[in-house]
């Protein structure tokens, strides 16, 4: 008695929350009823027969949003004992192991961080920038008339809305939780930024790899991905962390032909932004009522800074912006107008463009170097390259024990059997090139017993 008091219960609660009934719905509604405390952690839902009569609902239904449910990771099938309720510890799991924690070595080039020593000063800027006679109020609009105007001067396509966020990440965080829904499949590089990973997991997005080449993702894989369901397509257009890729005007194209009788959310995040050495291209320009483009300032201008821009069609950007205001609202106007400064302060402006020449030079020359190793590197642009090896686990120990950090590349893998590779932040390389260089090459070729000796 007490079972069938425990099942009538749990899909009360369910039935509550559910606002259609398919399979979308059915899982939509049992998240919704963990995320509110409802359902608790090995709480064991009924039959799939039992829940589909309560339900009205057809036991195919049920199971499909079972399947949902099980990607998304919020219930487990255990046999016999049926299927329970698993709540998740969601955080940056991806993320975390890509580092390596830089205080235990000399050089650590783990990190995906720009050059201190190539940022703007910022602390001229803040001298600079004196904050308006009048405060600030609620009601004001979110971005500065005059940073919009910058934006739109620079912006790759046409944007009908322009909004401020901050830093690229939120940008992301923002886009996920307003226009993915629990269950549906997204198109994604691989290799992949870990965060963005994190984040799907988070919202319970099923990722589909998309492999990419130095031009970015391959069309053939973009279309694969479509044929099974991806609703939503993630890419970085330029300086791709890790593997460096950049899209082509060419690749613009044939990814644009593929996309454009599809139903497909296109978000780029262009978190390399103004120190990028390649063009800044978008599928906007052909998807303009599709495409969200997130231009981050954190690489280019200060990470301290956690500015990035967000623009697209306004049925898209709108609802982003409706959401924000229900929790911070809009991203500080002080900074913003730091930001403005930094945009049109000649000295300022002359520094990006110096750091822009000189993370193409590291790169290059750490490439190259490479290359005359015997190791080639893929990718073209960005603070990162992205090395094969053939043992990850033995390269990153033979690296530790000279003193250098890297990221292995399995934090970075969408799906299992990508091929083993490092991450290095080589934007932080001022010097000695040559001499990391060596050191890479020697763990591209060790493996297990080479990190023993």
């Amino acid at each position: 008695m007490l079972q069938t008091v425990t099942a009538s219960r749990l899909l009360g609660v369910v039935e509550e929350r559910m606002a259609e009934p398919t399979a979308r719905g059915l899982a939509a509604a049992v998240g919704r009823a963990v995320g509110e405390g409802r359902l608790a952690d090995g709480d064991k839902l009924p039959p799939i027969r039992t829940v589909a009569t309560q339900l009205g609902l057809s036991p195919t239904t049920v199971s499909a949003a079972w399947g949902l449910l099980a990607r998304a990771g919020t219930v487990r099938t255990d046999g016999r004992r049926g299927t329970v309720i698993t709540v998740r510890a969601v955080g940056p799991s991806r993320y975390r192991s890509a580092l390596t924690g830089g205080k235990l070595f000399a050089q650590d080039l783990s990190t995906g961080t720009p050059d201190p020593a190539l940022l703007p000063d910022l602390r001229a800027a803040l001298r600079r920038v004196v904050p308006p006679a009048e405060p600030a109020t609620y009601l004001d609009d979110p971005v500065l008339p005059e940073l919009a105007d910058l934006l739109r001067a620079d912006w790759p396509f046409r944007a009908e809305r322009l909004t401020v966020v901050d830093g690229a990440m939120d940008a992301l965080h923002l886009i996920a939780t307003t226009h993915l829904r629990l269950g549906q499949r997204v198109a994604v590089e691989q290799p992949c930024f870990p965060p963005l990973l994190d984040l799907l997991d988070a919202v319970g997005a099923v990722p589909v790899a998309v492999e990419v080449d130095d031009d970015g993702p391959l069309p053939g894989q973009v279309a694969q991905a479509l044929a099974v369901g991806a609703e939503a397509l993630f890419l970085q257009p330029r300086g791709q962390n890790p593997s460096g890729a950049s899209l082509t005007p060419e690749r613009v194209a044939r990814l644009a032909a593929i996309l454009r009788d599809a139903d497909v959310l296109v978000v780029e995040d262009d978190s390399a932004g103004a120190v990028a050495a390649t063009p800044a291209l978008s599928l906007g320009d052909a998807l303009p009522d599709r495409t969200l483009h997130v231009r981050s300032y954190s690489k280019s201008h200060g990470p301290d800074l956690r500015l990035a821009a967000l623009g697209g069609p306004a049925a898209l950007v709108d609802p982003v912006v409706d959401r924000r205001f229900l929790g911070q609202g809009w991203t500080s106007r002080l900074l913003q107008r730091v930001l403005v400064d930094l945009l049109t302060h000649a000295p300022s402006v002359r520094a990006v463009q110096r750091a822009q020449r000189e993370y193409a030079r590291r790169r290059a020359a750490v490439v190259g170097a490479l290359a005359r190793a015997g190791v080639p590197v893929g990718g073209k642009d960005g603070l990162n390259i992205w090395v094969p090896v053939l043992d990850e686990q033995a390269a990153v120990l033979l690296l530790a024990t000279r003193g250098i950090g890297v990221s292995a590349g399995r934090p970075f893998a969408v799906r299992p059997g990508q091929a083993p590779h490092l991450r290095v932040t080589v934007g932080l390389v001022a010097a000695g090139h040559a001499e990391l260089a060596a050191a890479l090459a020697d763990a591209s070729r060790a493996g297990p017993r080479a990190a023993a000796r």
